[in-house]
């Protein structure tokens, strides 16, 4: 006796790089936001040894305070784009 439905899954039949891709199409906000954070967190990381007399808490506070802030930037663009329909009057996701 099978049990054996025929029902597959896709999320287990892509392989990550593809679906990094179908994700970063569908939202394409997210990946700006993930390299911003990327991006500041490697500046503080490069100016970490040129803080001066900051203290260590306080330069880790300031960098995440940025990164947090680049993230939230992102997400509220990404917002007004899909709220106000900017993506398909300009057509960068083409027509729907």
């Amino acid at each position: 006796m099978s049990t054996d439905t025929g029902v597959s899954l896709p999320s287990y039949e892509e392989d990550q790089g593809s679906k990094l891709i179908r994700k970063a199409k569908e939202a394409p906000f997210v990946p700006v936001g993930i390299a911003g954070f990327a991006a500041i967190v490697a500046y503080g990381l490069y100016k970490l040894k040129s803080r001066g007399n900051t203290k260590m808490s306080i330069h880790l506070i300031h960098m995440r305070v940025a990164a947090q802030g680049f993230v939230v930037g992102a997400m509220t663009v990404a917002f007004f784009f899909f709220r106000y329909g900017l993506f398909h009057v300009s057509g960068i996701l083409g027509k729907t």
